[in-house]
């Protein structure tokens, strides 16, 4: 029968720091599908996040002594969402881009204006148990623009911390309750069009001025 270390993640690291590989190796065995899952749905590719995966690891083991948080979850977050981010520069040939650059749309001022407001065919709790409901939020997420597909991610799926998303991305606490707004606006508008109520549709303001 298997035997499932129960210490915290970070009595781990600290068993692991001082040479206990079994230790280690706990913390590969908690964390492997976590990382795997983040990794997939910023790289939205197997192989990257299967590669994604072993360099989180690889980084961790090397440095075990680098941590210095509250948070080991956080911690290893951080390291796969990095890993992850090399991954989308490389393949957009733009090793040099930072996340941590902002723009217009970084601003409560410039938040997205919805174009189809209405109830839900079914209270949120039923439709998020659905099989479609998970595609389609799946299929929203890749549309989104990268730098808000990934605070999303990190926020509302891993549920990191606005602290521990600003420091994966290496951006301000408030460009990413900025970023995560967008997000969600943009979600919800997407999935309102699937999942509300033609009948209950309203027209905002803004269509008219």
């Amino acid at each position: 029968m298997e035997v499932v270390d129960s210490s915290t993640d970070e009595a781990l690291l600290a068993r692991a720091r001082e040479g206990q590989f079994a230790a280690f190796q706990s913390l590969v065995d908690r964390y492997q599908r976590r990382v795997y899952g983040l990794a997939w749905r910023i790289t939205r590719h197997a192989a990257d996040a299967e590669d994604v995966t072993q360099q989180t690891f690889l980084s961790l083991i090397e440095n075990l002594t680098a941590f210095r948080g509250v948070s080991a979850a956080g911690w290893i977050l951080r390291i796969a969402t990095n890993h992850a981010l090399k991954v989308l520069r490389r393949r957009r040939s733009q090793p040099h881009v930072s996340w941590s650059e902002t723009d217009a749309n970084d601003s409560y001022s410039t938040l997205p204006h919805p174009d189809f407001i209405a109830d839900w065919q079914a209270p949120p709790e039923v439709l998020v148990q659905r099989q479609e409901t998970r595609q389609a939020i799946e299929a929203a997420l890749e549309e989104l623009d990268d730098k808000y597909r990934v605070v999303f991610i990190l926020r509302d799926i891993e549920e990191l911390s606005v602290r521990e998303t600003a420091e994966a991305l290496d951006i301000s606490e408030a460009n990413v309750k900025v970023r995560l707004l967008r997000a969600r606006l943009m979600l919800r508008e997407r999935l309102v069009r699937e999942f509300g109520d033609e009948a209950t549709r309203v027209f905002p303001d803004h269509r008219h001025d």
